[in-house]
């Protein structure tokens, strides 16, 4: 029989998410804190057994997950460490190739033999190139040139297919076939500076994007290579700065990251409509700048993970108020970047410091209503919802627009007439 609490103090205890353990890198004090030293980016391979990180100075580590795996060391796959030098900062690093997770999902197309038994890590640079490795032989298998600026990010399509997209400083995006060693390349051009971020759609029909400076979040057909629209309108800000952005496991909703001055907040959009669903809001009482660096839906679309440069990590759940989960205020967190384990139960932060922390996440069930609705939704438009002869409320339900348009997790007095 277990012993109960109060409701504030399990609130507490359920609040705060358990460090699991953390890597540090090893570089002479002289090093420490200086430009170079950054982890940009964070990723675990499509299966959950090896996670890569950048460690900084041009330096990507890969371990086995989990560390203290017992056949780490057995079979015929060789599980140690294994570390990539790229010569230039690494900005951005994706697994690849992704497997789709629904039965419902295009099977890939028949990709080369010799890279059937290959885990491939891409890798992108600061001086615009990308370098593809082959994790279980650690040998470098091509390098990919076009991109004339930071490569900012890295994503696999989830078809199992061998297409890279990359974004990148130089305001495009571009998509590569590795089958054929990146000679055919679409570009994606319409931004009109930065991109910070992009992501894929779970069915593979839209790629979404970020531009820092020029606030535009924008959409593409992965199936045509084509513009399909712009995101915009609503904001109660004039300056701001976009960061992040990701899909639902759905792909019936998708979430960007923004920051001005003392607050930062997240839009939920419907990627079919262009309708904004709802906002979430976080208020600094001492105004002081507030940047949310980056934003990851949960494998089961429960949770959306954050990463602030006032704490180490948040857990929402999108549609109540408060966090699920979040650290305790730390100034010095600085965190970049964040990642779920393929499975959940984990996510992996990465900081300006070259460290990696790995927190423990809550395992929710999902309802058998949520469960409908992903499974639904995978394969349902917006558009092809609503005409259907359903409840109101079920319909609302099933289009994500049950969400309340505006949350906040803390407001100070000058900015709740605003959110009346």
């Amino acid at each position: 029989m277990c012993s109960t609490g109060t409701k504030a103090e399990l609130q507490q205890t359920l609040s705060e998410p358990a460090l699991v353990l953390e890597l540090k890198t090893r570089r002479p004090p002289s090093l420490e804190g200086r430009a170079g030293c950054e982890t940009w980016s964070v990723d675990f391979s499509p299966d959950g057994a090896w996670f890569a990180w950048s460690m900084g100075h041009g330096i990507v580590w890969v371990v086995a997950w989990p560390l203290d795996s017992e056949d780490s060391q057995n079979g015929e796959t060789d599980r140690g460490d294994k570390s990539f030098s790229c010569g230039h900062p690494v900005w951005g690093l994706a697994f690849g190739p992704r497997p789709p997770k629904s039965a419902a999902a295009p099977r890939p197309a028949k990709t080369s033999s010799k890279w059937n038994k290959s885990l491939l890590l891409a890798t992108g640079l600061e001086n615009g190139v990308i370098k593809i490795w082959n994790v279980l032989t650690g040998d470098a298998v091509f390098d990919l040139h076009g991109h004339e600026g930071v490569v900012r990010d890295l994503v696999f399509p989830q078809n199992g297919t061998l297409t890279l997209i990359s974004s990148s400083r130089d305001k495009t995006l571009r998509i590569w076939d590795l089958a054929q060693k990146g000679k055919k390349v679409q570009v994606l051009s319409g931004h009109k500076d930065w991109i910070s971020c992009c992501c894929v759609s779970s069915d593979c029909s839209m790629i979404a994007s970020v531009g820092r400076f020029d606030r535009m979040v924008c959409l593409w057909s992965l199936r045509s290579y084509t513009f399909i629209r712009n995101l915009s309108g609503g904001t109660h800000k004039t300056l701001y700065l976009l960061s992040s952005c990701d899909f639902s496991p759905d792909g019936a909703v998708l979430a960007t990251a923004a920051f001005s001055g003392s607050s930062w907040w997240i839009d939920l959009w419907d990627p079919y409509t262009a309708e904004k669903l709802a906002t979430l809001l976080d208020y600094a009482e001492d105004y002081r700048q507030k940047q949310i660096s980056a934003i990851q839906f949960s494998p089961n679309g429960l949770h959306l993970a954050m990463v602030t440069d006032d704490r180490a990590l948040r857990i929402w759940e999108p549609g109540q108020k408060g966090m699920v989960m979040q650290t305790k205020v730390d100034r010095d967190s600085n965190g970049l970047c964040c990642n779920y384990h393929p499975r959940g139960g984990v996510v992996a932060t990465g900081t300006r410091d070259g460290h990696v922390r790995f927190w423990r996440a809550p395992r929710t069930v999902p309802s058998l209503c949520h469960l409908c609705r992903s499974i639904l939704r995978h394969s349902v438009s917006t558009h092809q919802m609503e005409p259907l002869p359903l409840p109101k409320r079920i319909l609302e339900y099933l289009t994500y627009r049950n969400i309340p348009d505006r949350l906040a997790t803390c407001c100070s007095s000058d900015e709740e007439e605003w959110l009346k």
